[in-house]
C-alpha cells in the first residue's frame, strides 16, 4: 500500500524556491539531479524536468531520491512523468567518465538533459553544480532535498537507473548490482578482485584493486 503522504501545507516547505521565483515572474522551472557520481561501474545518469506549480497539481512526498523507499520512487517516478510539463534523462557512460573524470561527465550529462527539454525553462534549479547553460542556473546546497522540483528530477533519475543496473545485474551477474546498483560494497569489490571486472566498470574508480 501506498504510505499516506502529509497535506500540501506541510509540504510547502519544499516549494519556497519555486514559489519565490514564481513571484518574480518567471513561469517554466526546472529541477537538474543526477544519479550515479559514486558508483564503480554504469553510468552517471542526470534528469531534467518542469512540473507544473499550481496546488492542484503539486504530487505529495517528493524528496530527495535516497529518503524515499524503493516502492514508492516508482510510484512517484510515473507520477512525475506523467504530470511533468517536459521531462529528459540522458546518461554519460562509464568509458567518458574514465576519460573526463566524474566532475566532468556529471557536467555533460546535465547539460544534455536541460537541452534536450521539449520547454524550455526560464530558471534551472540545480543541486550545486555550476553549468554553461544559455539559461539562469540557481544552485541549492542539497537542492534534491529542498527543492521540489530538483527532487522530483532525482527520483525519475534514480528509478531510470536502478532500472538499468538490473538489467547489467541479468548480463554480469557476479557483481550484485542488482543489489549494490554499481558502488562499492564489499561483495561487489571481493567479486573485482576474484573475477575480474566486466565491461562497464570504471577503470579509473578501481585501480585501487584492479590492474589490467
Amino acid at each position: 500500500m501506498f504510505r499516506k503522504f502529509p497535506d500540501l501545507n506541510s509540504e510547502k516547505e519544499k516549494l519556497h524556491y519555486e514559489y519565490q521565483l514564481l513571484a518574480e515572474g518567471k513561469r517554466y522551472l526546472a529541477g537538474v539531479d543526477e544519479v550515479g557520481r559514486g558508483p564503480l561501474a554504469g553510468p552517471v545518469v542526470c534528469a531534467a524536468v518542469i512540473m507544473p506549480l499550481d496546488d492542484k497539481d503539486i504530487i505529495l512526498g517528493i524528496d530527495d531520491s535516497k529518503k524515499v523507499t524503493e516502492k514508492n520512487r516508482k510510484i512517484l517516478s510515473d507520477l512525475i512523468k506523467e504530470r511533468a510539463i517536459a521531462y529528459n534523462i540522458c546518461r554519460v557512460e562509464h568509458d567518458v567518465i574514465d576519460k573526463i573524470n566524474i566532475l566532468n561527465a556529471t557536467k555533460q550529462c546535465m547539460t544534455e538533459a536541460i537541452k534536450g527539454l521539449s520547454v524550455k525553462p526560464d530558471v534551472v534549479l540545480i543541486d550545486a553544480v555550476a553549468l554553461d547553460v544559455d539559461v539562469e542556473t540557481r544552485p541549492i546546497i542539497k537542492g534534491d532535498a529542498k527543492s521540489y522540483v530538483i527532487g522530483a528530477a532525482s527520483i525519475i533519475a534514480k528509478v531510470y537507473r536502478d532500472a538499468l543496473m538490473d538489467e547489467y545485474d541479468k548480463l554480469y551477474s557476479d557483481y550484485g548490482f542488482a543489489k549494490n546498483k554499481g558502488y562499492g560494497t564489499k561483495q561487489h569489490i571481493t567479486a573485482i578482485r576474484t573475477v575480474g571486472p566486466c565491461p562497464i566498470h570504471r577503470k579509473t574508480f578501481i585501480k585501487n584493486f584492479w590492474e589490467d
